[in-house]
């Protein structure tokens, strides 16, 4: 499966941006589907992640209550929609995709085995 991600930008803090992660070569419908980010010298950071079968999501706790992820079964596509952005969600993010439906090591990126390309997401103060 290839993934495609896209939507990043700048954005002024207490902005709202919607990233997309595209699939193609393969249906999602029996994949794990998770967000990653790296920001400058720092490692990667989960995010949020979804089970594609069951719509199962999990946030990382500092983006709870502010980043939902979503799918679109007829678009196999996972869309991150971040709301009241802060300075420290700056960073690279990634789309992943792991050939799982369960929810065992859904926010370890060493458990993916599929990425995207990152989009660069700029929150300024």
């Amino acid at each position: 499966v290839q993934l495609q991600a896209s939507g990043g930008g700048l954005v002024q803090a207490g902005g709202s941006l919607r990233l997309s992660c595209a699939a193609s070569g393969r249906t999602l419908s029996s994949y794990r589907v998770g967000w990653f980010r790296q920001a400058p010298g720092k490692e990667y950071e989960f995010v949020s992640a979804i089970t594609w079968s069951s719509g199962f999501t999990y946030h990382a706790d500092p983006v709870k209550g502010r980043f939902t992820i979503s799918r679109d079964n007829a678009k196999n596509t996972v869309y991150l929609q971040m709301n009241s952005l802060k300075p420290e969600d700056t960073a690279v993010y990634y789309c992943a995709a792991d050939s799982t439906t369960g929810t065992y090591g859904y926010a370890d990126s060493g458990k993916y085995g599929y990425w995207g390309q990152g989009t660069l997401v700029t929150v300024s103060s």
